[in-house]
């Protein structure tokens, strides 16, 4: 026995609270790396691509390289109005909201109680004869329960629901660039209808002109009623078209109306057909494009809590560990916060652990990875979309460029016919179907134009909304 060692009393105790610690520290969730995508080195529709090591811009007032005031008073508005908006951001709060539950179960859970009660003892109790016997017992206490989080469920779900708030907070900045970018692109659209409608307004007025120096001629017997017929053909038609497009203009017009939050009947826009440049929108590096895409954010943070939620799922695999106390006064007769009255329990220290459970939760971790896979496989899509936005907008982009200039070449080429038609309508040199196939072929050149200069300024747009609503 005098070769035995004895150990100190302390060190045993000192051990096991080292092994609660180091357990305590567990977690049984995978190590979270954000799954990989693959990133061109430039984009293919691009030219003279950004340089590398540049930090792209943050998204800010984009709309503002159009420099059209007009414009930035509507955005300037969406925001403040639109109920889509606030529904994200209702959302946002929500997420916010189940986060802070989540972080309340890291610490311990405190109640108090208050209890009063009037009992009579009876006559014959057995072992303790004496008579009926009322009294009044009264108990204030107050008590604790604290899981010990020794596989990381709270630490998990702590985790995922903080990711799941980022994801909705990201969620909010991609509804409201999808806002901003729509009501850019129906502004545009009116105001090419606007283009429209005056340069309408001029035929008209043109064709009015024809149709009375046919009619004058046909009552002099210059011109033949064909002719007259033909003259109140274009004028007609051209009427026609401009109630037409009144129609379309007052849709997009109110469509703005709702996407700021007004009723259409108190909002209007005056007609304006200042014809804007598309501005030059670099691209930069593809690599920046998952910094700037809060749709591609929100669709990371899913992906980060789909991961949390296993840890979450496999900890039920584990004990759960639950420390209670409890303590209080409580008094029969005389002063209830008396000292001598006290109580207090240190526990129970519980341990619960499902033996069987048909696989229930197994069959849990099971559905958790199969989440985080989806996720995963929703993040990969969410980056190759991105990518292909943007290649289309680049490309129309470019192509619209050559077809705006082709187009022009073609518009002031038909005018000049058809002024050169007028000419010789008026010298007799040819009928009138030579002139009214020149008005036609001026006026489909001059609205082609015109849409391809609105569909300029809509894919600059699109461009900057593919960006993630940087303009540079």
């Amino acid at each position: 026995m005098s070769g035995l060692r004895r150990r100190p009393q302390g060190a045993g105790r000192g051990a096991a609270l080292a092994m609660l610690l180091a357990t305590a520290a567990c977690s049984a969730a995978p190590d979270y790396v954000r799954p990989r995508t693959a990133a061109p080195a430039a984009y293919k529709e691009a030219a003279g691509w950004q340089a590398a090591g540049t930090h792209p811009a943050p998204p800010g007032r984009w709309w503002e390289v159009f420099a059209d005031p007009v414009l930035t008073g509507l955005e300037d508005r969406v925001v403040a109005g639109n109920q889509d908006l606030a529904v994200a951001a209702a959302r946002y709060e929500q997420a916010r909201a189940l986060a802070r539950q989540a972080r309340a179960d890291r610490f311990p859970q405190v109640g108090v109680s208050a209890d009063v009660s009037r009992d009579r003892v009876s006559d014959g109790r057995p072992l303790a004869p004496g008579g009926a016997a009322p009294y009044t017992v009264g108990t204030v206490g107050a008590s604790l329960a604290y899981e010990l989080d020794l596989f990381g469920r709270v630490r998990n779900s702590v985790r995922a629901s903080t990711a799941d708030a980022a994801a909705s907070a990201a969620d909010v900045a991609a509804v409201t660039l999808g806002l901003q970018a729509q009501l850019a692109g129906i502004y545009f659209d009116m105001r090419g209808l606007d283009a429209r409608i005056v340069l309408l307004r001029q035929t008209v007025a043109a064709n009015e002109r024809a149709y009375q120096l046919t009619d004058t001629r046909h009552s002099g017997g210059i011109a033949s009623g064909i002719d007259v017929s033909r003259a109140q053909t274009l004028l007609s038609s051209a009427r026609a078209e401009l109630s037409a497009v009144g129609v379309a203009r007052q849709r997009d017009e109110h469509a703005i109306a709702v996407l700021l939050g007004e009723l259409p009947s108190t909002f209007a826009l005056a007609v304006d057909d200042r014809q804007l440049a598309p501005p030059p929108i670099p691209a930069g590096l593809p690599s920046t494009l998952l910094e700037r895409r809060p749709d591609i954010a929100a669709a990371e943070r899913r992906v980060a809590a789909a991961n949390a939620r296993i840890g979450v799922a496999r900890s039920a695999l584990f004990p759960s560990v639950t420390l209670g106390a409890a303590g209080g006064f409580e008094a029969a007769r005389g002063s209830l916060l008396s000292a001598s009255n006290g109580f207090w329990a240190l526990g129970p220290l519980s341990a619960a652990l499902a033996i069987f459970d048909g696989g229930r939760r197994r069959a849990g971790v099971q559905r958790a990875r199969g989440e985080y896979d989806e996720a995963a496989a929703s993040y990969r899509q969410t980056v190759l979309t991105a990518f292909r936005e943007v290649e289309d907008a680049l490309a129309s982009q470019r192509l619209l460029a050559a077809q705006e200039r082709d187009q022009r070449t073609a518009a002031d080429a038909a005018e000049h016919t058809r002024e050169l038609a007028l000419i010789r309508y008026r010298d007799g040199a040819s009928d009138y179907l030579e002139v009214v196939s020149a008005q036609t072929a001026a006026l489909d050149a001059q609205r082609a134009l015109l849409t391809v200069r609105s569909e300029q300024l809509q894919t600059a747009t699109d461009l900057i909304r593919a960006l993630g609503g940087s303009a540079g």
